[in-house]
């Protein structure tokens, strides 16, 4: 596996990860009103939003090179 292949592997768990963060701390803060959650569900969220651009500019800068 090249390393552009493990990057973007990398970064598409990365964004899995922080959308399931999001989820569910927006869901405990739903049950708790605490709004520490809710500071953790937003900055989860703006962590999505950050990577997908993030790996959209990767596969961009790197679009000539291969994934062997």
């Amino acid at each position: 596996m090249s390393l552009k292949a493990f990057h973007i592997v990398f970064v598409a768990a990365s964004v899995i990860l922080m959308a399931f963060l999001t989820g569910w701390s927006f869901l405990a803060y739903q049950e708790t009103h605490s709004s520490e959650y809710l500071v953790w569900s937003l900055c989860a969220a703006c962590s999505v939003v950050g990577l997908v651009v993030y790996g959209r500019f990767f596969l961009r800068k790197l679009r000539n090179i291969s994934f062997l």
